[in-house]
């Protein structure tokens, strides 16, 4: 799975019980906010107070759940969200890395019909995992936001969807189009292995103390069958050509990193095919031949949409050039 960098600062959305306009904001301490149950929110961690009950049945609907479906939750919280899905769904797992969260999970659904049908995992979900499912729902801490993106999207066997809230402008990288200031190698990735949809914006003001950032709420469909590519391929390109997105394409394949790396799997491929290498073999000019035989070399990555990219990637492959 690609790796993605950190961002600093995020925010953890969480759903939890509806509080007074006092709880949380008058004489909070700078470390959290304090609930009325007593339990105390590390706005250091980006722990924040999802508080308006709307948006979690809007979520829901989006999801088009079903009386017999599997529902994966990450970061339920006290369990807010966890109990409408619960009424709706079979089964619920809940993935929860904050222990005290655990614990008033339990709380809330131990004497309830409703315990039996609750599953909750307890850790790291990127470290995890993952069941089988028919569905995700989830409000992301945003420093986790790519890595899950693709954990779930590699996942196998195939989901029916996720509905997933984001920060607004990673939202927003998922469904830009080509051209789009904000269309990159995420963009690229995510739309290969799915349709994504942008289903609304969340204010800040929907949550308790309010994040620096506006959130959004974004559906994603795995498409089936999943496409016939090599996608560790498929994303050695992107790295390459999304680099230095607004050049040309023959400008970012004349970086000696990727010379380098480029011409020591061609020749591992050479090795494997018994074919000979000539004396006179220029990596930088094979590459830069591929791009001109092909119309790639005036190319900009932020302007190329799947078919390109699938177009070049053959052309490089057919000659032997491969990037894993």
């Amino acid at each position: 799975m690609p790796k993605a960098p950190v961002q600093k600062k995020c925010r953890v959305h969480r759903e939890v019980s509806r509080v007074s306009t006092k709880a949380g904001v008058k004489g909070a301490k700078p470390a959290g906010a304090t609930l009325a149950q007593g339990l105390v929110f590390n706005t250091d961690l980006g722990q924040h107070i999802l508080k308006n009950p709307l948006v979690i049945t809007a979520m829901l609907e989006k999801a088009g759940l079903k009386s017999t479906d599997t529902v994966l939750e990450v970061g339920p919280g006290t369990g807010n969200m966890t109990t409408k899905l619960l009424e709706r769904v079979k089964r619920v797992v809940a993935c929860e890395i904050d222990s005290r969260m655990v614990a008033e999970l339990h709380k809330r659904f131990l004497s309830t019909a409703l315990h039996s049908k609750l599953d909750i995992r307890i850790g790291d979900v990127l470290k995890a995992e993952l069941p089988a499912f028919d569905v995700c729902v989830a409000n992301l801490p945003y420093q986790i936001s790519s890595p899950f993106v693709f954990k779930l999207l590699l996942h196998r066997p195939l989901f029916r969807c996720a509905v997933l809230m984001f920060q607004k402008e990673f939202a927003e990288r998922l469904v830009a189009k080509p051209g789009d200031k904000l269309y990159c190698r995420l963009t690229a990735n995510t739309q290969l292995l799915a349709k994504v949809d942008h289903l609304m914006k969340v204010g800040k003001n929907n949550f308790r103390p309010p994040p620096k950032v506006e959130s959004s709420v974004v559906r994603i469909e795995p498409k089936n069958p999943v496409p016939d590519i090599n996608f560790s391929e498929w994303d050695g390109l992107l790295r390459i050509i999304f680099v230095r997105k607004n050049k040309t394409l023959s400008a970012g394949f004349k970086q000696t990193s990727v010379l380098q790396t480029l011409e020591k799997n061609y020749k591992t491929w050479c090795s494997i095919q018994e074919k000979k290498i000539p004396e006179d073999f220029s990596i930088k000019e094979k590459i830069e031949d591929i791009l001109v035989n092909g119309k790639f070399d005036k190319k900009r990555a932020r302007q190329m949409d799947q078919d390109d990219i699938l177009a070049l990637l053959h052309a490089f492959n057919k000659e032997g050039i491969h990037f894993v």
